[in-house]
């Protein structure tokens, strides 16, 4: 499967990936798609071959704190929302980790990865002021080679302990330790512990406070520290609505992947689970990974049909959408919005031209739709702002939005797309200035379906359109902002 790797109306964010067996399993929170909540009062499973993890297979309820049809609550003191679970192997027996909101959090135990985890006991302790009351927020858990069991938990503080392995709840005594990460530079612990034992190394993967929708990691000879921070893994947020992340690293087969969450719905709390690979370089460090639409495919087929929620680049407040299981968008679509696909495999010949087809409704307006590849440049950027005119309502205040307080604005937001543009983006998730336009597209009020004649292309590349409103003149800035169309994918032609 492509980003979102779980089908599109799933939404399992803080994904912990582990591999059991010969398959892969990701224990995550559950979300839902209307809601100004995170989280639900269940958790899912869902597993995937490790030869072939494009093929993702639903385990359905694994534990709850209220009751489900076919599934009764597994607490009885809580109906809390369920965080962050995490699970681990001991002796063929399968431990589930969860966090429960504002009530004490539990350990539960399975004969099988997929569940159902039946409860064991509530954490038991005698930690003095406990940091967070009892709630251990965001269990991560690793089991040592030795059998020993070390827990790291922690909001704007992190924390450890070691669990008594015969039991898998009891906190052993003068094992505590705070800020096992510290929540100063460089680390900036914020939350979402996810410990990871490498070639002999300890990695704590956590999400950064600066911002949150970095997932960075630090690295150690000892599961009690110190660690050293190394720096970061992904950036959900990297040219796209921010939020926080919460995930971790997975080796699937031969191949490393970091696990995180974007944010759908135009909020935080309906998120979707999302991999990319990612490279253990021979020192022991991770490279960065880049954001892409990929998931666990090697490349895209730019002849079939493209979902909007694959989109990874979106930008100027575009958002996606689910109206219904059966269909998502991009809303939100305003002069200057960017949104980006990447990557396509176009093959050896596709011929002098090809055909882009768009699918649209409740288009509003008119304009064009640029279509890029590999990039938007700033010469295209400048060249379809609409100008500021000197009498326009707050016209100084958006020429110093702009960093080169230019006479241009683009989008609601009055400046160019600044952080879309910048050296340090373009070369280390290739948004380069050197991409090209391949062919435009008008679109006007009641568009449904545009085509659009592009530059035939071969090869690997990336995809972008670039929206311009039609509204220029002086009275332009009246239509800043407004939506001009939903976008519901498209496909190429040859």
């Amino acid at each position: 499967m492509a980003n979102p790797y779980l089908p599109m109306w799933e939404h399992i964010p803080d994904g912990e990936p582990r591999i059991f067996g010969d398959r892969v399993y990701i224990y995550g929170s559950h979300d839902n798609a209307d809601t100004d909540e995170f989280c639900d009062f269940c958790l899912k499973v869902w597993s995937a071959p490790v030869s072939d993890p494009t093929n993702w297979t639903a385990h359905g309820i694994a534990f709850s704190t209220r009751d489900f049809p076919g599934h009764p609550a597994d607490t009885d003191w809580t109906d809390g929302r369920l965080f962050a679970p995490d699970v681990v192997e001991k002796d063929g027996k399968y431990y589930l980790y969860a966090y429960i909101q504002n009530a004490p959090g539990c350990v539960a135990v399975a004969d099988k990865p997929e569940g159902p985890f039946k409860l064991i006991s509530r954490y038991k302790h005698n930690i003095e002021n406990h940091p967070d009351g009892g709630i251990f927020i965001d269990p991560g858990t690793l089991v040592d080679d030795d059998g020993r069991v070390y827990v790291y938990c922690g909001f704007l503080r992190s924390y450890m302990f070691e669990v008594n392995p015969d039991n898998m709840y009891e906190v052993i005594d003068g094992s505590f330790k705070m800020d096992i990460i510290p929540n100063t530079a460089p680390f900036n612990f914020f939350e979402a512990c996810s410990p990871r034992k490498i070639n002999g190394k300890y990695y704590m993967i956590y999400s950064s406070a600066e911002p949150t929708s970095q997932l960075v990691y630090a690295v150690s000879d000892s599961p009690t520290g110190p660690f050293e921070y190394k720096g970061t893994l992904v950036d959900s947020g990297c040219c796209y609505p921010g939020g926080n992340d919460h995930g971790s690293v997975g080796k699937v087969g031969d191949q490393w992947y970091i696990f995180y969450h974007r944010m759908t719905n135009g909020s935080i709390m309906s998120r979707v689970g999302c991999a990319d690979k990612i490279t253990l370089n021979e020192d022991g460090t991770f490279t960065q990974a880049e954001m892409t639409s990929l998931g666990f495919e090697d490349i895209l087929n730019p002849y079939l049909p493209t979902n909007p929620q694959m989109a990874c680049v979106l930008t100027n407040g575009a958002t996606i959408t689910e109206r219904t299981p059966f269909d998502q968008c991009i809303t939100k679509i305003s002069d200057g919005s960017v949104f980006g696909f990447k990557y396509y495999d176009f093959g050896e010949s596709s011929g002098s031209e090809m055909k882009c087809v768009i699918k649209l409704d409740n288009c509003y307006m008119s304009g064009k739709i640029h279509i890029f590849a590999d990039g938007v440049p700033m010469d295209a950027v400048e060249k379809y702002a609409r100008p500021i005119f000197p009498d326009e309502p707050n016209a100084e205040a958006k020429k110093a939005a702009r960093a080169d307080s230019s006479s241009k604005v683009y989008g609601f937001s009055g400046k160019l797309l600044d952080e879309f543009c910048t050296p340090e983006y373009t070369g280390k998730f290739g948004l380069s200035r050197d991409g090209r336009e391949i062919g435009c597209v008008d679109f006007s009020s009641n568009a449904s379906i545009v085509t659009a004649t592009v530059e035939g292309l071969t090869g690997k590349h990336a995809i972008y359109f670039l929206v311009e409103g039609r509204y220029k003149g002086w009275g332009g800035h009246y239509m800043d902002g407004r939506n001009l169309f939903d976008f519901y994918g498209f496909v190429f032609q040859v």
